[in-house]
């Protein structure tokens, strides 16, 4: 039986509408034709707003060799609950050339031409912009 990172009493059930943070870590992510592109392997939260930014996407690579992590903006995802899993309107080619980082990178989350450049990338406005 696995054992969960999180404290006992801590929600971690979902709802139709929500679930828990350390639930989405592991789920597949697909693209429009149903074919698997990779996983969440976390997500980036904005710690002011408490909106999710990003969704960090494992990537190519075998067996966690050549493996990228992508950035993916949160509001490009949508849950699909017969796939049990987020679909990305992207294939494979346009991963290849997206913004990405290896395992043993540094990446400074704070560097805001960074993550315009991931927003651009995708066609789509940068998480702080969204924010209230």
């Amino acid at each position: 039986m696995a054992t969960s990172p999180v404290a006992p009493g801590v929600a971690i059930e979902e709802t139709a509408q929500l679930i828990a943070a350390a639930k989405v870590g592991g789920t597949p992510v697909f693209n429009r034709r149903a074919e698997r592109l990779g996983t969440v392997e976390d997500v980036m939260l904005d710690k002011r707003s408490g909106r999710v930014a990003y969704a960090v996407m494992a990537f190519g690579g075998f067996l966690g060799i050549g493996e990228r992590y992508h950035p993916l903006p949160w509001s490009m995802l949508r849950y699909d609950v017969d796939l049990g899993g987020y679909v990305v309107d992207l294939d494979r080619d346009q991963l290849e050339g997206a913004p990405s980082y290896a395992a043993t990178d540094e990446v400074d989350w704070a560097d805001r031409q960074w993550g315009q450049r991931v927003s651009d990338y995708y066609g789509v406005r940068p998480y702080w912009a969204e924010i209230p």
